[in-house]
């Protein structure tokens, strides 16, 4: 198991400005960090990869599509720009040396039409991910959707929706993520949706039900960490939270209040309840 901090807290591009935090980071114990692919170019991911290696911090990689234009169950128009998007994002992560990609790339996120997926757009899904995931399977990365809650999306708000999903989509390279704050939101079981679909995962985002220090809600962490372990699963354990510091990603996540008293909070005591938890699970 690795331990890993997404840098949404801070920003959605992650560049030199950031060494000293960085630093901070692999300082509290993390293996690795989440890096957002959302601007720049491939040279830019490469050389963030070395600045990466430098500190001693594997990575991971997160993105979204918020513009309508770049929806992957939307139009021909559409669908186009947004498999474009999505191979770009690809040969970003790869440079920078992360092999899994993860987020809702799935389809636009915040745009919904009044009612739920339909057959169509399921089709237009299948098609839009088996051609990006041929891309992937060239770079070497891995695909993994997340399932968001009903009021960030509508094409997949369960496991068993995503995994369903995926396996009429039938790609190697096209698997899914758990979430512990949207799971916490829509699934009636929780645990139950992970260790049912544990083949098809291959990313976890550790998420308080506040967005804010993994440790301080509700989230029943004794029996997730358990389940985790129990089944075998041996990748990333990635803190996600979030705050108000950048205004965009604020208004996309509805984040409208501070979660903690500080980054440095998150991520020192969200460490330390990672490492804690996952002791505690294996006696």
């Amino acid at each position: 198991m690795k331990i890993g901090f997404c840098m949404f807290l801070w920003t959605t591009s992650v560049t030199g400005k950031h060494e000293k935090l960085l630093k901070d980071i692999k300082a509290t114990g993390y293996d690795g960090v989440e890096i957002p692919i959302f601007e720049g170019e491939p040279d830019d991911y490469k050389r963030l990869g070395e600045m990466l290696d430098r500190i001693g911090l594997e990575r991971t990689a997160v993105s979204a599509m918020g513009d309508p234009a770049m929806n992957l169950i939307g139009t021909s128009k559409e669908r186009k720009a947004g498999i474009a998007y999505m191979k770009w994002a690809i040969d970003c992560v790869a440079v920078l040396g992360a092999d899994t990609l993860s987020g809702p790339l799935h389809s636009t996120l915040g745009r919904f039409t009044g009612t739920g997926p339909t057959p169509t757009e399921k089709r237009r899904s299948v098609s839009s991910q088996r051609a990006i995931g041929d891309h992937a399977a060239a770079k070497g990365v891995t695909i993994g959707l997340e399932a968001l809650n009903r009021f960030e999306c509508y094409l997949v708000n369960t496991m068993a929706d995503l995994c369903a999903h995926l396996d009429e989509i039938g790609h190697p390279n096209i698997r899914a993520m758990y979430d512990t704050f949207h799971c916490n939101i829509e699934e009636q079981d929780p645990i139950g949706a992970f260790t049912r679909h544990t083949d098809h995962i291959v990313h976890v985002h550790i998420s308080e039900n506040d967005r804010g220090v993994p440790g301080r809600g509700n989230i029943p962490w004794k029996k997730t960490f358990t389940a985790i372990r129990e089944s075998g699963y041996d990748g990333w354990l990635t803190i996600e939270a979030f705050g108000r510091g950048l205004k965009d990603l604020a208004a996309a996540t509805k984040v409208w209040r501070d979660f903690a008293e500080s980054p440095e909070a998150v991520y020192r005591e969200g460490y330390e309840h990672i490492r804690k938890g996952w002791k505690r699970a294996s006696s």
